[in-house]
C-alpha cells in the first residue's frame, strides 16, 4: 500500500469516526431542554458541514494523480485540523 492508499484509509477511518461522534451529539440534542436543544443543533450543523468538507477532500484525493496529490493533501490536513478542532470544542461544551 502506498502513501496515498494509507492516507485516503486514515481519512475514511475518522470520517467514519466523526460521523458516530456526531450521531452521539444527535441523541443528547434529542434528550436536552428546548434551548439547549437549539444549541446542539446548531453545532451539529456546524460539524455536519465540516465533515461534507472532508468527504470533498477525500473524493479529490481518490481521484488526484501523483503530481497534484500533495497539494491536495495539504488542503485534507487543514480541513482535518479544523474539524478535528470543531469536534473537540463541541464536546466540551455539551459532552
Amino acid at each position: 500500500m502506498d502513501e496515498k492508499q494509507a492516507y485516503q484509509q486514515k481519512l475514511d477511518a475518522k470520517l467514519d469516526e466523526w460521523k458516530a461522534e456526531i450521531d452521539k451529539l444527535r441523541a443528547k440534542a434529542d434528550g436536552a431542554s428546548a434551548d439547549a436543544k437549539l444549541q446542539y443543533e446548531s453545532q451539529i450543523e456546524d460539524l455536519k458541514k465540516r465533515r461534507d468538507e472532508m468527504e470533498q477532500q477525500l473524493e479529490k484525493l481518490r481521484n488526484a494523480n501523483a503530481a497534484a496529490w500533495n497539494d491536495i493533501k495539504a488542503g485534507a490536513d487543514k480541513a482535518w485540523e479544523t474539524m478535528s478542532d470543531a469536534m473537540k470544542d463541541a464536546w466540551r461544551r455539551f459532552g
